[in-house]
């Protein structure tokens, strides 16, 4: 058997599409079923688009990792499994509860409660990160990572398309329900595997998990290249993260219904980032890391002109030709995301030491989720103030400040860390 499907095959990958699928979905449901909801129950741009920042755990949970690296809260389960298990049956209550409110009536506590979902969400992340980083040998790093992310994706097909189906037919608040349901895999996952045994050893003092994880780093890049490689996961998602941040209401404003974003848009995503990551993973093995973001992220860059394109055609009612445009658009949108994100996320795991997984990777994807809380925020006032063309067109200019980094952090011929 070749080595590529071996790895494919192992248990380990198994438990990357559970930890992928469990991660994605509350994401996906803040980034597309809450702005659809809000949306028809008749909220403005502005104020969708300011709901990215109740987001903000994502960019600070570096904050607590170091919580996670310390402590266990059910020993019985370990540290790693005891922090999945509780921040996911947090998720579960808070995505049923969210469905029973009014946003026009209950506007604050939709915005209290979508900031619980966050930091749950943010704190799964954190464990689940370190969980599978401890259990993929180097080797397996891409690939693993690969099939995370797909998984990921296809998570996001509940809320981005499932769900918006199903909001055609039943009350918001089954639909939430419904949405909530499909934690159970990932807390099932959680309940039947085993603790890494890396995991197994931690931090002997609170502060010791706080300050190592930071020195360490520093002290084995130095800091002018440490500081470079900061920058490069702030910057290298920037552009396609804001093209898609009000993805959902863009489809809207194009004439689409929901029930077509579920259908078409959403699954049109679905194949090209499933075969697109899967290969991605596979050509990493050959590749490498460093070519594979240098090849993907151009992939990534070139997408972002297909919105630029629909919205040149602007909203009219829909008809099948329009449709296969739009099934265009999201397809290459999604290949390019897919194996952006692939590289970028093994690039992350690559660049942590394993003394310190949870509270090094938390702040990496904290700078990777800060375009997508902060500055997505201001998608909405930027699009009213510039239209959605020149906004995609803004988006496509920022993609690249993160690809020329790479010639400092990824340098082509060189798979080292940077």
């Amino acid at each position: 058997m070749p080595a590529w499907l071996a790895a494919l095959l192992n248990r380990r990958m198994l438990i990357c599409i559970f930890t992928g699928f469990a991660s994605g979905l509350p994401l996906y449901l803040l980034l597309n079923l809450v702005p659809a909801w809000l949306k028809t129950e008749g909220l403005s741009l502005r104020t969708i688009g300011a709901f990215a920042l109740i987001q903000f755990p994502y960019t600070w949970k570096f904050l607590w990792a170091p919580l996670l690296d310390r402590y266990g809260i059910l020993p019985w389960l370990g540290r790693r499994r005891s922090w999945m298990l509780v921040a996911q049956v947090g998720l579960i209550a808070a995505i049923a509860w969210l469905g029973q409110l009014a946003p026009a009536e209950h506007l604050s506590l939709v915005v209290g409660l979508t900031a619980l979902l966050a930091f749950l969400s943010a704190t799964q992340d954190i464990a689940l990160d370190a969980f599978r980083r401890e259990i993929l040998p180097d080797e397996e790093l891409g690939l693993g990572n690969a099939i995370h992310v797909n998984a990921y994706r296809i998570a996001g097909l509940v809320p981005g398309s499932l769900s918006l189906i199903l909001a055609d037919h039943l009350p918001w608040s089954q639909v939430f329900l419904i949405t909530a349901a499909f934690m159970l895999p990932g807390l099932l996952m959680t309940l039947s595997v085993a603790e890494p045994q890396a995991a197994r050893g931690s931090p002997r003092t609170l502060r010791d998990a706080v300050v190592e994880p930071f020195r360490e780093f520093f002290g084995r890049h130095g800091v002018r290249s440490a500081l470079l490689v900061l920058a490069f996961l702030f910057l290298y998602k920037l552009g396609d993260s804001l093209c898609t941040a009000l993805a959902t209401p863009f489809y809207l404003d194009m004439g689409f219904s929901k029930t077509e974003i579920g259908v078409i848009a959403k699954n049109a995503g679905l194949w090209p980032a499933v075969i697109g990551g899967i290969l991605g993973g596979i050509w990493m093995l050959k590749l490498g890391i460093n070519r594979a973001l240098w090849l993907f992220g151009v992939v990534q860059v070139v997408s972002i002109l297909g919105f630029v394109w629909m919205a040149w055609l602007g909203p009219a009612e829909s008809n099948p030709a329009r449709l296969v445009a739009l099934a265009i658009v999201i397809a290459g949108e999604a290949l390019g995301v897919g194996l952006g994100t692939t590289a970028f996320v093994a690039f992350m795991a690559r660049t942590t030491h394993p003394a310190y997984t949870a509270t090094q990777l938390a702040l990496f994807t904290s700078l990777m989720a800060v375009p997508r809380t902060f500055i997505n925020a201001t998608a909405g006032w930027l699009i009213e103030a510039l239209g959605w063309t020149s906004f995609f067109w803004l988006c496509f200019v920022l993609a690249f400040p993160g690809m020329l980094l790479l010639f400092k952090v990824a340098p082509w011929n060189g798979d080292r860390e940077a």
